[in-house]
């Protein structure tokens, strides 16, 4: 099993597979990598009238409902844990392309920037940023009763809102999803990583307009 591959994570593993996906992507910093928004969206039309068609088997809609926003906020608490009781060496490493003080210092601009809620909220939908955020926010001193009241709302919204789409996709077309799964797939992960994209091009711009100010 390709663990980079949503299909194929609710295919071999069902339900639980992508609870543990969520809890590891959220919390861990080794789920990096894995394909949270596309795995959602994709749980979701397991769980429609189209699945079997697709996947063999048919998950519970009401099921994904319950406990996915349940694993994606345990796994944000793990992660802020993690930071607060560990993270401020483990991100003082000055070559590290994710794992540094610049980091630390993005994540607080954003917090400022935005404020915790909104912050918390977007940052479920962005690749990367859904892993990073939480241990940094530890790191940085977010209480973590305040970080859990803004954790589960976003973690309900994100969980929610692309399981649900993915459903009523799957139920809308029914007998022909299949020739449109991939490129759906394609297009929320595109969109969900265009957010990392502006920033690391306004990143790039603002570093060179410094270097010629020099």
């Amino acid at each position: 099993m390709n663990p980079l591959d949503a299909k194929e994570i609710v295919a071999t593993l069902g339900t639980l597979g992508v609870l543990a996906t969520l809890f590891i992507e959220t919390g861990l910093l080794v789920g990096l990598l894995l394909p949270g928004d596309s795995l959602l969206f994709v749980a979701g039309i397991a769980a429609s009238g189209t699945a079997k068609e697709l996947f063999g088997n048919q998950l519970s809609y009401t099921q994904l409902l319950i406990w996915a926003p349940i694993a994606a906020t345990v796994g944000s608490q793990c992660g802020h844990w993690l930071g607060a009781k560990y993270g401020r060496p483990f991100f003082d490493r000055p070559n590290s392309r994710f794992f540094n003080q610049e980091k630390v210092a993005q994540t607080e601009h954003w917090l400022m920037k935005y404020g915790l809620g909104k912050a918390l909220i977007l940052s479920h939908f962005i690749p990367f940023v859904r892993t990073l955020i939480n241990p940094l926010c530890g790191i940085i001193g977010i209480p973590a009763k305040r970080f859990f009241i803004w954790n589960i709302i976003g973690s309900y919204i994100w969980t929610v809102s692309l399981i649900t789409a993915g459903y009523l996709l799957g139920e809308r077309l029914e007998g022909s999803v299949d020739k449109y799964l991939l490129p759906i797939v394609a297009l929320i992960i595109a969109l969900s990583l265009a957010p990392i994209a502006i920033e690391f091009l306004k990143d790039r711009k603002k570093r060179k307009s410094t270097d010629q100010d020099r």
